[in-house]
C-alpha cells in the first residue's frame, strides 16, 4: 500500500488468504457507483445540507424539540429547527478557534428526563469534565437550566443505551474514580444520577482517555456486556447486586464506539471497531469454543475514525458501517493525516461463498466525522439519514 494513504484510487481488492472467513474490500469514490454485485447501490444517494458552517459541537442528537412534529437537530449549545434548519440557542454560543479549541459537547442525546412531555438534552462534555442534562424551557425562547448527572465522564467514547434489554436507557462510561460503571436517573429527575460500578480500579475502559467502548451481548448469553478493545464486562443474573466479571480478549487498537453483531453469520457476536487517532477499520471474528478473537481489516486509509454507527441503506436495508475523518482532533497539526481530506464513508457489507465482502463508497469529501454522530431517519421518508457535526460544522445527509 506504501505510506502514503490511497484516497483516490477507483477500485482496490484487498484479500486475506488463510483467514477463516475472506474479507474484500472494493471501493468507489462516486456516491452510487458500484461494481459487481451490489447492483442496489446505484439507488443510494445523498443531499447535503450545511446547517452551520460554524465549530458548534463534534456531537449530535435528534428528537422534536418544540413538539410540531418534525425532527430537530441538537448540537452542543445550539438546536436547528426542522425543515428550514433555524438556529436557536440552548445556552449562551462561544466561538472555538477549530485549530485550537474543544467542544464543550463531546456527546450527547435526547430524551425527556423530567417527564414534563418536553424533549431535554443529556451532554458529556470533554473527557474528565461534568456530565449535565439541559433541560427543555417548553417553548420559551430562553437558556435551556442545566443540572448535573456526575463530575466527570471518563473515556471518550461513553454509551447511553438500553444496557438490560427493558426499555430504559443508562449512561455506560468511565469515573474519575477510575471505575468502569453504568448510571441510571435517580427518583428525583433533578438529583445526580445513581451510580452502579462494573470494574475494579483502573480496570480497561476507567481511564479518562480510553480509547473503545461498546455494549452488546457478546457471550450470547442474553444480557448485554460492556465491551472495550482489551476485553469485556460479563452481566451478572442481577447487575445491581452482584459483580461483573472481566474477561480478557483482544479487540484490536484503541478505537472508537465498538458495536456487536453476528458478521459472517456463524451464531456467534462479533466486534466492528474503527481507529479514533491512527488508521483502520476493522471486524473481530469471535471464534468457536471460547478461542478468541481473529481480527479482519476493512480499511486501512482514512485517520482518526473516531466515531462509528451502523445503518442500514438500498432496498435491501443492507447493513452499512457509517464513519468518517475526524478533522483537526487535535488541530492542524498534532495527528497523523490531520490535514488530510475529510471523508465521510459508508461500507457495504455482504455475504458471500468466498466469505465477508464490504463495498466502500464516499458520501462526502469535506465533512468527516466527529466524536458522536447519528444515522436516523429524519426526515419520516422511512429511509436512514446521516446527521454529522464536528470543526468543519454542522451536516445532514438525507438519502434520496
Amino acid at each position: 500500500m506504501g505510506n502514503q494513504p490511497d484516497y483516490l484510487s477507483r477500485r482496490r481488492l484487498l484479500t486475506h488468504a488463510g483467514a477463516a472467513s475472506a474479507l474484500m474490500l472494493k471501493e468507489t469514490l462516486l456516491p452510487g457507483e458500484i461494481f459487481g454485485w451490489a447492483e442496489d447501490q446505484r439507488e443510494v444517494r445523498f443531499k447535503k445540507t450545511v446547517l452551520d458552517s460554524r465549530f458548534v459541537a463534534e456531537s449530535v442528537a435528534v428528537a422534536d424539540v418544540n413538539r410540531d412534529g418534525k425532527l430537530d437537530i441538537l448540537v452542543g449549545n445550539v438546536w436547528y429547527e426542522a425543515p428550514h434548519w433555524t438556529p436557536y440557542e440552548i445556552a449562551p454560543f462561544q466561538f472555538v478557534d477549530p485549530a485550537t479549541g474543544y467542544s464543550n459537547a463531546f456527546l450527547s442525546w435526547a430524551e425527556d428526563f423530567n417527564h414534563d412531555g418536553w424533549v431535554d438534552q443529556l451532554v458529556v462534555g470533554m473527557p474528565g469534565e461534568k456530565v449535565v442534562w439541559r433541560e427543555n424551557p417548553k417553548g420559551l425562547n430562553q437558556p435551556w437550566k442545566e443540572h448535573l448527572v456526575w463530575r466527570s465522564a471518563c473515556d471518550e467514547t461513553p454509551h447511553y443505551v438500553d444496557l438490560f434489554k427493558n426499555g430504559k436507557r443508562v449512561l455506560v462510561m468511565g469515573t474519575d474514580d477510575d471505575y468502569v460503571g453504568w448510571f441510571e436517573p435517580a427518583t428525583d429527575p433533578y438529583a445526580e444520577w445513581n451510580f452502579h460500578r462494573v470494574s475494579e480500579k483502573k480496570e480497561p475502559g476507567s481511564q479518562r482517555y480510553w480509547h473503545g467502548l461498546g455494549v452488546g451481548d457478546i457471550n450470547a448469553d442474553g444480557r448485554n456486556e460492556i465491551i472495550t478493545n482489551e476485553g469485556y464486562y460479563v452481566a451478572p443474573a442481577n447487575p445491581r447486586s452482584e459483580p461483573w466479571t472481566f474477561v480478557k480478549a483482544d479487540l484490536g487498537p484503541p478505537c472508537a464506539h465498538m458495536p456487536v453483531l453476528d458478521i459472517n453469520g456463524d451464531h456467534l457476536p462479533d466486534v466492528i471497531s474503527s481507529s479514533a487517532h491512527d488508521r483502520g477499520v476493522w471486524w473481530h471474528e469471535q471464534l468457536a469454543n471460547g478461542a478468541g478473537f481473529r481480527s479482519h481489516l476493512i480499511d486501512d486509509t482514512i485517520s482518526q475514525t473516531h466515531s462509528l454507527v451502523l445503518g442500514h441503506f438500498g432496498r435491501r436495508k443492507q447493513l452499512n458501517i457509517v464513519t468518517g475523518k475526524r478533522f483537526w482532533a487535535h488541530g492542524p497539526n498534532k495527528d497523523l493525516g490531520a490535514n488530510e481530506p475529510a471523508l465521510l464513508v459508508r461500507y457495504e457489507m455482504s455475504r458471500t461463498k468466498k466469505g465477508v465482502e464490504w463495498v466502500r463508497t464516499v458520501i462526502d469529501e469535506d465533512s468527516g466525522v466527529g466524536t458522536h454522530f447519528v444515522v436516523q431517519d429524519v426526515n419520516h421518508d422511512g429511509r436512514e439519514d446521516i446527521v454529522i457535526a464536528n470543526k468543519k460544522g454542522v451536516f445532514l445527509f438525507e438519502q434520496i
